[in-house]
């Protein structure tokens, strides 16, 4: 058969997540398309294992196998691919672009799919949050967001950019409205540093691998829809109200990463995040250079104070910090809340936990290497997990702090007293997010 008469062979560029929704919604019920194989990256034990048949449509009935990132130049050749579709988010330009060159010099398109062809149209109107980099503060502002929305009578539904590190066949549609249903999921300690915060508020949060099922499950208990953003991608539904962050304490990432220039350029407000710890001066540089690129939207501040549950136990003391992950792994941060906050209260020493890091915890060392004297909350399987465990119990520390949002010492046994770091999104100034949302509302004719 001649290329002119087969189907167009694809491989999507992913991460377990934005890869799975481009092929649900432009490829899986597309006669003209064979998505031969997904690649992965990013997230451990991902690949090997298949985008399973059940979810893959009547075109795939073994299912599409996921193989490692490493292999996209051999399998370009082995498997007379004709285009490559590229897939996940907070990646640099240039990383980018290599891929892209390598995907050209087999001879294969390079694609990047857009907002028209993959972004799902809600019933209800939607207010979507998303940065430029991981770590930003989407999450509290998100949670700001449902509790002002809430505040103003409205039902509320949180839909979350995917985190499917699970068997995907039973994670299609995930809805979390307690403690008990992570639990029954198995949620790692990435997704439940997204998933408490939002459950202890009260708020329903919907996440998964069919986002268009979703979709229209979260449209029958919503009048509005919060799209709390993953890394740096852009909304997978259309938002009414798109609400960007930029974070001064890496000011010069504005356009540097994709797609988080892009998502900036698409922005309706631009929220400058952090400036409760950010200098003036870079506070200053990133909003000229925000308002350069997107001239229209309106730019407000805000604030991520950072609390110590018990501030007088870290004060004089060796301290361990235990991070969020993705903030200070692919999101480039040497170091988060956790050691603002034993800073602040008067830490005698934060400990470097490289000294004693075990089995995959020192591979993420090894794979991250602008980590400072902090350890990431890694947990995406149970080895990691264990790893996590055997790396704190082993450190010579009087006691840990913990930044990760979800609650670690309920998931693993720790030797050492654990005081939590939470952080929260506050206005700053006027005109503040509040006033802004509060008049989206008024035009949507959702407020009494």
């Amino acid at each position: 058969m001649t290329k002119q008469n087969r189907r167009a062979r694809i491989v999507i560029m992913g991460a377990a997540g934005r890869d799975f929704h481009n092929f649900n919604r432009v490829y899986r019920d597309d006669p003209s398309a064979e998505v031969v194989a997904f690649t992965a990256t990013q997230i451990p034990e991902i690949a090997g294992r298949y985008y399973p048949a059940v979810l893959a449509g009547n075109l795939y009935p073994d299912g599409i196998p996921i193989v490692e990132e490493t292999r996209l130049e051999q399998l370009c050749k082995d498997e007379d691919i004709d285009a490559v579709v590229f897939a996940y988010s907070d990646v640099t330009h240039d990383r980018v672009m290599h891929n892209a060159s390598i995907v050209l010099a087999s001879g294969a398109d390079f694609i990047l799919l857009g907002p028209q062809r993959t972004m799902l149209q809600a019933s209800v109107p939607v207010i979507a949050c998303c940065a430029v980099r991981t770590g930003c503060g989407k999450s509290q502002t998100t949670r700001w967001l449902s509790r002002y929305l809430k505040e103003q009578g409205l039902a509320v539904a949180v839909i979350r950019h995917p985190m499917p590190y699970g068997e995907l066949q039973h994670q299609s549609v995930q809805r979390f409205a307690c403690s008990e249903d992570l639990d029954a999921a198995n949620c790692t300690i990435e997704e439940r540093e997204e998933y408490e915060p939002h459950i202890a508020l009260g708020n329903v949060v919907y996440a998964g691998v069919d986002y268009a099922e979703i979709v229209a499950r979260a449209e029958t208990e919503a009048d509005i829809i919060l799209w709390d953003g993953g890394n740096n991608d852009f909304s997978f539904v259309r938002p009414d109200l798109h609400i960007v962050l930029v974070d001064p304490l890496r000011p010069h990432n504005q356009t540097t990463h994709h797609p988080g220039e892009a998502v900036l350029r698409m922005a309706d407000i631009i929220l400058i995040a952090k400036v409760n710890s950010a200098s003036d001066a870079d506070i200053q540089s990133v909003t000229e250079a925000a308002h350069m690129i997107n001239p229209d939207a309106p730019i407000v501040r805000g604030a991520s104070p950072v609390v110590l549950d018990d501030a007088e136990s870290v004060c004089g003391k060796r301290v361990l910090v235990v991070e969020d992950g993705p903030t200070v792994t692919h999101g480039d941060m040497s170091y988060g809340a956790g050691f603002v906050a034993a800073t602040q209260a008067q830490a005698a020493e934060i400990i470097d936990p490289r000294r004693f890091a075990v089995d995959e915890i020192a591979e993420v060392y090894s794979k991250y290497r602008h980590i400072g004297s902090v350890l990431p909350a890694v947990g995406y399987h149970s080895s990691q997990l264990q790893a996590l465990k055997q790396t704190i119990n082993a450190a010579d520390a009087e006691v840990v702090v913990s930044a990760t949002p979800c609650d670690l010492a309920a998931l693993i046994d720790i030797n050492k007293p654990v005081i939590r770091a939470r952080y929260e999104f506050a206005e700053v100034g006027t005109p503040g997010l509040g006033g802004l949302v509060e008049s989206f509302l008024k035009e949507k004719n959702l407020l009494l």
